[in-house]
């Protein structure tokens, strides 16, 4: 924290109002259901005087829930190419007045008695987090020095799990989650995208944008001076010099163009395969389960929403319990044991809902825990800073597109097919989710070579070791003429 305090306070300011935006709309919407519900059915009334029935209110929830993720499909489709144009800095700046907006929106939706309000709301607030989740891990990973990248990835992680709790706790009913408040409730990240707004003016731009993409070594210096202070940056410097010059003809790539090169197409699978399963992997299963679990164990009702912020806290105080691990463990074995766990977690805890014994409800609270914490501890902390690290400049952009956007295409699906899942499996449900994290387990295990500390070239070196290609020219000439030889083809 001493050493280089200007990246831990950018990293602070962007994931207050980043990634923090993203866990708090997604846990948020519980608590104040009853009241938006009702302001459904007093609108419909007064405005058409249509009574509505309980099918045609589900609808118009369901639809007020899930625009968040489309919102955040077209955030991640636009903030890879605007964040490649603009910089990160500026895209992170201009996403801060999507989320304000959204924010206006919530506040003012009871007043003007309009729920279309509070979807349009949800769809800013979507387009805010969908460009979060894909600008800013892109921005800290390249302001920070090599031996901080690893805990970078956590931080990211750390706000989205910060985010989730933040809704739950001012989601109770001593705070905002009242019937006068509620609006205060949905609207409060609009303050914390206002203190990102202001703070973020006194940051400087990604020194490998500068660099990289814009061609001025001078600014790139001086971005890294007023980052890292008085400190040797001299190796920092050569290593995007060499990667400048490895791929000095080299431009932006689009999505379709990487999908297409095959020069790295283990990154992307690798990117694929566990973007998808983050959510895939039957955590939200848990949390929707957990309170059936509280209640058979004789928790009074009106606690409920209490021991839910038990699974947030736990979820928040794992992730930052990864600072101390990771540099010890790895990122690759950190997701393989996160999914390994889980995997093991979700068969005892299919096992002990599904057996109706009086002492069964107390040891699936233990193993829904248990699988948080292995959820927090691999794919949570590791997850979000991967295109990052797997990919170099020009085909960043177009990773963290690709990979936020299966993020926000699968939750989509997921929230979509749940509750019919639900209805249709009931608790063997678990199982869908089990396969996922056991094929994603093994993927980590026997395909994906660890990446701590590892520079994109290092990183495509490994991977054509683990995959038995034989050895060339220097792996930087040989990563570069590659890459120049695809976009010859073009």
């Amino acid at each position: 924290w001493d050493t280089y305090p200007v990246v831990f306070a950018a990293i602070f300011v962007c994931g207050i109002g980043g990634t923090f935006h993203y866990g708090y709309s997604v846990s948020v919407m519980t608590s104040p259901s009853v009241f938006i519900k009702e302001l459904v059915k007093q609108t419909c009334v007064q405005r058409y005087g249509l009574s509505l029935e309980p099918w045609q209110l589900s609808l118009i929830w369901s639809f007020t829930v899930s625009i968040f993720c489309i919102g955040g499909l077209l955030g991640s489709l636009t903030a890879g190419s605007l964040a490649s144009k603009f910089g990160r800095k500026r895209c992170l700046l201009l996403n801060t007045f999507v989320a304000i907006l959204g924010s206006v929106l919530m506040l003012l939706s009871k007043t003007a008695m309009s729920f279309e309000m509070i979807m349009a709301g949800r769809f800013f607030f979507g387009i805010n987090s969908g460009a979060s989740l894909a600008v800013y891990p892109m921005y800290v990973m390249e302001i920070a020095p090599r031996k901080l990248k690893g805990i970078v990835g956590v931080f990211i992680g750390s706000f989205m799990s910060l985010g989730k709790f933040s809704g739950q706790l001012l989601g109770i009913s001593e705070l905002l989650g009242t019937e006068k408040l509620w609006p205060w409730l949905l609207g409060f990240i609009g303050f914390t995208g206002l203190f990102q707004l202001i703070t973020l003016f006194f940051l400087p731009e990604s020194p490998s944008f500068l660099l990289l993409d814009r061609g001025d070594q001078r600014t790139c210096e001086k971005a890294l001076k007023q980052l890292w202070g008085n400190k040797d940056y001299s190796r920092e410097i050569e290593e995007m010099l060499e990667e400048k010059a490895a791929l000095q003809s080299v431009r932006s790539y689009s999505v379709l163009e990487l999908i297409q090169n095959k020069t790295i197409r283990w990154q992307l699978i690798t990117v694929a395969v566990t973007f998808t399963s983050v959510q895939l992997c039957g955590i939200n299963a848990v949390y929707f389960y957990s309170f059936d679990v509280f209640r058979a164990a004789g928790i009074p009702e009106e606690k409920l929403p209490y021991t839910a912020l038990g699974t947030g806290l736990c979820e928040f105080s794992t992730v930052v319990s990864c600072f101390m691990i990771i540099n010890r463990t790895g990122k690759t074995a950190l997701l393989f044991r996160g999914y390994a766990g889980m995997s093991v977690t979700l068969v005892f805890l299919t096992i002990t809902l599904y057996l109706q014994v009086s002492w069964m409800p107390y040891c699936s609270m233990v193993l829904i825990f248990l699988c948080i914490v292995f959820f927090a501890i691999g794919p949570v902390g590791v997850t979000p800073s991967l295109p990052g690290e797997l990919f170099a400049q020009p085909f960043r952009s177009a990773a963290y597109t690709i990979s936020c956007s299966l993020n926000w295409l699968v939750l989509f699906v997921v929230g979509m097919v749940f509750p019919i899942l639900v209805e249709k499996l009931d608790y063997f449900c678990f199982l869908i989710f089990l396969f996922s994290c056991f094929i994603c387990g093994l993927y980590m295990k026997f395909n994906v070579p660890e990446i701590k500390n590892k520079t994109p070239l290092e990183i495509a070196a490994e991977f054509d070791k683990m995959h038995c290609k034989p050895k060339r020219e220097d792996v930087t000439e040989k990563y570069a003429n590659r890459i120049i030889s695809y976009e010859t083809k073009l």
